[in-house]
């Protein structure tokens, strides 16, 4: 099922854009079919420079002509037109370089930790809680704004929390033991040098553990009127980096509050479509979680472009002799772990008409 697509094009620009995720916006932007990228915007190192120039391009794809000609401007809503902003900024200065864009006017789709976990800010995945935007209006409200930021997780947590939402909304979920290895492109570009994760595991990821733990508990949790209440159940993480180039793998064992048979959790993920909000969005994937039946799957070698780099792969799903159930998933950090879940979820705001309507 494919949505109506807006009556226009709304326009867009990326802020950090000549960074690895910041060029992952450019290219699902380029020729989206609802989008019109416009402008990209970086440092001031970068700005007046073309975008060829100021970026080093990592694509396996050549750069586009038409992208690499822009002028990059700097971060500011004075010099940034479009209405809808993806960022990619880094954290260093991305929390107040998204407030400005937002008392703006504009609608910031943001990949950075600085507002993720402010109670009025949404953390969406469009397939699991798309009610979670309903808190918009109270946001800019209670800030002044005339925009609004919506914000994207911490990639392990996304690859996870799209592993659990079918388990939490069909029996819900007391605890959560989960560990990660997660790809050496989720540190960015030039990331971690090659000697020190070559042949090795490095088990401590910078404030990774708790982005996991918080996260988990809003992305399940529900929405009120002026927030979102966590969900109740309390997770352990480690973190791990491993020397894989895409694809973040994540084994999680979960409690459930009454014991339920494996096949009843394996029906849950077989029949688990997400929101239907979601559904037939540009970016989203037929299945946003596939259950693999394979001894040996989920492999980011082989499965991590699974439904465009937007479905997360589930496997070994079995009985816990500590908990109740456990599992293996795994999702690409860059596509659905950053870039391309927001554009998703800008999709979303478009197709709730809460902005490029007019």
């Amino acid at each position: 099922m494919n949505v109506a697509p807006p009556r226009r094009k709304p326009r867009v620009a990326v802020l950090g854009a000549t960074g690895a995720v910041g060029q992952a916006f450019v290219r699902l932007l380029v020729n989206h079919p609802w989008f019109e990228l416009v402008e990209v915007a970086a440092s001031e190192r970068s700005a007046g420079k073309s975008y060829g120039e100021a970026a080093r391009w990592i694509g396996d794809e050549a750069l586009p002509a038409s992208v690499g000609a822009m002028q990059v401007l700097p971060c500011d809503p004075g010099a940034v037109t479009a209405e809808i902003v993806f960022s990619a900024l880094d954290s260093s200065v991305a929390g107040e370089a998204e407030e400005a864009f937002a008392r703006a006017g504009r609608f910031v789709l943001s990949n950075a930790k600085n507002h993720r976990m402010d109670s009025d800010v949404p953390l969406v995945i469009a397939e699991v809680n798309p009610d979670h935007l309903d808190i918009l209006a109270a946001q800019r409200k209670l800030r002044g704004w005339n925009g609004a930021i919506v914000t994207n997780g911490n990639c392990a947590s996304i690859v996870a929390a799209l592993a659990l939402a079918p388990i939490q909304q069909r029996f819900g979920i007391t605890q959560i033991i989960a560990t990660t290895m997660q790809a050496v492109s989720g540190a960015g570009y030039p990331g971690v040098p090659s000697l020190d994760i070559l042949g090795n595991v490095v088990p401590y990821i910078a404030d990774e553990e708790r982005k996991v733990e918080e996260e988990l508990q809003k992305f399940l949790g529900t929405a009120a009127n002026d927030h979102i209440d966590p969900a109740s159940f309390v997770t352990s993480a480690h973190c791990n980096r491993v020397a894989v180039e895409h694809g973040h793998t994540v084994t999680l064992s979960v409690k459930l509050p009454k014991p339920a048979p494996v096949e009843a959790v394996r029906e849950a993920f077989a029949t688990w479509t997400g929101a239907e909000d979601a559904r037939g969005l540009p970016s989203a994937p037929e299945r946003p979680v596939i259950l693999m039946e394979q001894p040996d799957r989920p492999q980011p070698r082989r499965d991590v472009d699974a439904g465009r780099g937007m479905s997360v792969s589930v496997g070994r799903l079995r009985a816990d002799p500590v908990l109740d159930v456990k599992l293996v998933a795994m999702g690409h950090n860059i596509v659905r772990g950053a870039a391309g879940a927001s554009v998703l979820n800008a999709e979303l705001l478009v197709h709730r008409g809460l902005v490029g309507a007019a």
